[in-house]
Formats: C-alpha cells, structure tokens, sequence
C-alpha cells in the first residue's frame, strides 16, 4: 500500500517475512523464542527484585546492574512480541510508524546498554584501583547521572538515525526481509538515495562502539595492572571475581555487535543477519541475567537466602 506526501512517495505499511522460507521450522521456532522470552523476563524481573530488596546489594555495581536488567527487558520486548506473531498467527503486517518506533525504541536500547556497560566498566575500575575511594569516587549522585546521560544519549543517537530514515522514500517494494525492522533490513526496501542516512548510521554506530570500547579497554588495562601489583592471593581471586561476569557480558555483546554489523548488505546474507539479531536481541537479555546470577557470589546468597526465607515462611 502506497501514499503520497508532496513530492515523496512512502508505503504506509511493510510485509515482514521472517522465517517464512522455512514453513516446518515455524511452531519450533516459536516454542524455543517464546521459552527464551519466558527466561529473560523471569530473569531479569528477578534481578531487579533480588537487588531492590537486599540492603547488601544496594551499591553502584548492583545499581548499574538492575538498570542493565531493564534494558534487557525493554530491548527484548521491542522483537520478540512480534516475532511471537508472525510465527504463531502468521501476521506480518506492520505499520509504517510502527516500525519506524520499533526501530527507534530498538537502536535506543542497544546504543544505552551498549554504554552502560562502559560505565559499569569504570565502576569495576574504581572499585579494584581506588578500593578507598570507592564510595566517594561513584557517589550515588554519580550513579544517577551517568544513568541518565546513558539513556539521554541513547535516545538522541537513535532520533538521529531514525531521523535519517524518515528522509528516505518507500515506493515500490514494501516487503522486508526480516523478522523486524532491522537498519539494514529497512535501507534495502527504499527506492531514494540512501548514502546520507547510511553515513549519519555508519558515523553514529562506529563512534558509539569506539568510544565504548576504549573506555572498557583502558579501564581493564588498569585493573591488570592492579591486579598484577597484587600480593595475596585472595584479593587477586576477589578482584577477578568482581570482574569476570562483567568481562563475559561485555565479550558476548561487543562480538555479536561487530558480527551484525561487518556483515554485507546482501541477498545472500540476510539469514545471517536475522540470526544475528535474533541471537543479539532474543538470546543476549536472557544470558546477562544467567551471568551475573551463576557466577556472582552475592547474588547466589542473596537469592539462597530469599528462597529459604519463602521455604520457612510462606506466608511472608
């Protein structure tokens, strides 16, 4: 379906294929996305719980790490509701503001937790190099802030690119060959000039991942130093530990980022780009709450602790 704007043409709807091209994969598909689904909102609620009711986990790593969670929340349900629907109920049809919101709200998730993680990254290098300090140094005021300012530039980078793609046109196939309305996905069904909107996305995702990752690396070159300068054995456990599901998360997220993104625009890859953002959209929010879960000590006693207390009186 095709409208007129002025001088500008633009369907006002897109057909997203999804995993049409394999029919017998479909109620599979669905059952695994929608256990997945299940995990990570169970999950990652249960972080945000754990972390809101233990006083002992109310410091600036659990802080970042319940606002990590929420991201994982938001991230996942901007894809997986719809890709749910097209599996289920075979219903491909999307709006074309609707998907320009899911790719907007989308785009807005990744680039905030994408620097989330960099300012969790400076917690972790604080907390090892400036152990003293560290109360003083990630002030709750700090804490706050550095959240917000991730949210606000989340939010500005995505506007922007979002932007870029409202100044394109769509005028004759409206059909999108993916599950969702993924950057590359929706750039191949214009019929204008894309070069401005591909340089502003191109600009905007290597700055964001740059800067991210410098400031990742340089904080981790830091704490090896430190770590190495260690006499004891136990601090060097004790400082490892408190940096190696932060490590895991960030390794898990930074190579599926640069997959996604290195991968041609091309008919031949567009399966690998769905199973891409499938792995960075669907899988990612349910294996960061597992991390920080199985491999933090404080978070295993807390939970222990929760569940005894349910066990022994359950009418709290």
């Amino acid at each position: 379906m095709v409208r007129n704007e002025g001088n500008q043409s633009s369907v006002s709807m897109f057909i997203l294929l999804g995993f049409s091209e394999y029919p017998r994969l479909q109620a599979p598909l669905f059952l695994v996305f929608l256990t997945i689904y299940t995990i990570t909102l169970m999950g990652n609620l249960g972080i945000i719980v754990v972390i809101r009711t233990s006083p002992k986990l109310h410091t600036p790593m659990y802080f970042f790490l319940s606002h990590l969670s929420v991201l994982d929340i938001s991230s996942s349900s901007v894809f997986t509701p719809k890709l749910l629907g097209i599996l289920v109920v075979e219903d491909r049809v999307i709006s074309f503001k609707g998907c320009m919101a899911q790719f907007f709200f989308g785009c807005a998730f990744v680039i905030t937790e994408m620097s989330m993680l960099a300012v969790m990254a400076y917690d972790r290098f604080v907390a090892v190099c400036n152990p003293l300090l560290y109360t003083v140094a990630v002030s709750p005021k700090l804490c706050s802030l550095l959240v917000a300012g991730t949210y606000m530039w989340g939010g500005m980078c995505s506007l922007t690119i979002t932007w870029s793609l409202l100044e394109l046109s769509f005028c004759d196939s409206n059909v999108i060959h993916h599950f969702g309305c993924e950057y590359s996905a929706i750039i191949s069904t214009s019929c204008s000039d894309t070069h401005f909107s591909q340089l502003t996305c191109f600009i905007i995702s290597t700055l964001n991942e740059v800067c991210s990752l410098l400031i990742i690396l340089t904080c981790y070159a830091f704490i090896v130093v430190t770590i190495i300068k260690m006499p004891s054995a136990g601090g060097l456990q004790k400082a490892f530990s408190t940096c190696a599901s932060h490590l895991t998360a960030i390794t898990i997220f930074h190579g599926t980022v640069l997959l996604l993104y290195c991968v041609p625009n091309s008919k031949s890859s567009w399966l690998l780009v769905k199973v891409a953002t499938v792995f960075f959209t669907v899988m990612i929010p349910m294996l960061n709450p597992l991390i920080y879960s199985l491999r933090n000590k404080d978070v295993k006693e807390t939970v222990r602790r929760l569940i005894t207390m349910k066990l022994l009186c359950p009418s709290i």
